[in-house]
């Protein structure tokens, strides 16, 4: 069956959307957050993307060749350049290659190919390596810029001495704490939102240098909705349930929690409401089933962030509810007219 054009007659048949073309979308949704972080972090952060885009390819062709599949039509989906790309955002600028090396392949190997491949894997082939990361080298998972010391970003062959392991001296001191992991950290000392808020390392909205990455990634997101490559239930819900029990927190007690729109333009907020809870792979597929997983993933992000052990929490919230998916799906199939329920 193919699609009509020109001046034919109704009724018109619509194009399929193929993998590729949503994959294209994706990363070209994905370019404004690119640019707003190398502005903010440096070139660090590009150093990362083409490393993790190279390591991605690299390991996405060896598992096809021992797997016995072609190259060409699995390499040229873009499926592997999107998740290296979501993977390379989430990394700190500044870590070492082999970090990289790692995460990608768990994500591709463990997460992707031994589920059987694109369309048929469980958890965010991105997102589960970056979590591997986090539990294994939680240390090493914080070379983000230091918030508090007045540094700006490093240039180019700094980046890249940091990058490949060598001498740390010229940019020793460009590893610290997020934003939320501060804020965290002061709450818990007992000190009031009040005062560490109007410190220098906040801005409008949220953390000074996430938040317009944050911004950005909303941007994106919005165009993604425009055309079509996203349905609008998980990102509405997601961020809907995230404001508002942190609305609700925040007016019950100003001092001990933080305000909700550090917690919209902090961390990989936005990130994970459009680029990798949207995962039409591994979240519901139904209109509410995708809204109970947007306001659990949101609640769990806000849960995590405020009681647990993590500061952002958007990867935890993304798997643990990736894991909860095919239940609720199985749950939220539409009723069928005429049919017993």
């Amino acid at each position: 069956m193919t699609a009509t054009s020109g001046g034919a007659g109704s009724p018109h048949l619509h194009q399929p959307a193929s993998v590729a073309l949503v994959m294209r979308q994706v990363l070209m949704a994905i370019i404004p957050m690119l640019v707003v972080m190398f502005y903010c972090y440096g070139p660090g952060v590009i150093l990362q993307w083409l490393w993790a885009l190279l390591v991605a390819h690299a390991c996405e062709a060896l598992l096809l060749r021992w797997r016995g599949l072609p190259l060409q039509p699995h390499l040229s989906d873009g499926s592997a350049a999107v998740t290296a790309t979501i993977f390379a955002l989430a990394m700190p600028p500044w870590a070492p290659w082999w970090l990289t090396v790692m995460g990608l392949v768990f994500a591709l190997a463990l997460v992707k190919h031994a589920y059987g491949g694109l369309g048929h894997n469980l958890f965010n082939p991105a997102m589960a390596g970056y979590v591997f990361l986090l539990l294994c080298f939680p240390v090493a998972m914080k070379a983000w810029a230091p918030i508090d010391a007045g540094h700006t970003a490093p240039g180019w062959i700094e980046s890249l001495i940091r990058f490949v392991g060598g001498a740390p001296s010229p940019v020793d001191g460009y590893s610290g704490a997020t934003v939320l992991e501060y804020t965290r950290t002061q709450l818990r000392a007992m000190k009031m939102m009040s005062e560490i808020g109007s410190q220098p390392i906040y801005g409008l909205l949220g953390d000074r240098n996430a938040q317009w990455v944050n911004v950005a990634a909303f941007v994106g997101g919005l165009w993604l909705l425009r055309i079509g490559v996203i349905r609008w239930q998980i990102p509405a819900a997601l961020l809907s349930a995230l404001f508002i029990i942190a609305t609700v927190f925040h007016l019950a007690d100003g001092d001990r929690y933080a305000p909700p729109l550090l917690h919209l333009f902090s961390g990989a907020t936005m990130l994970g409401a459009f680029f990798v809870a949207t995962d039409p792979v591994s979240a519901p597929g139904t209109q509410r089933g995708r809204l109970l997983f947007g306001i659990a993933v949101g609640l769990l992000i806000y849960l995590i962030r405020t009681f647990g052990n993590y500061p952002d929490g958007v990867a935890f919230a993304v798997l643990i509810m990736n894991g909860a998916a095919p239940f609720i799906e199985r749950h939220t199939q539409p009723r069928i007219l005429g049919a017993r329920s």
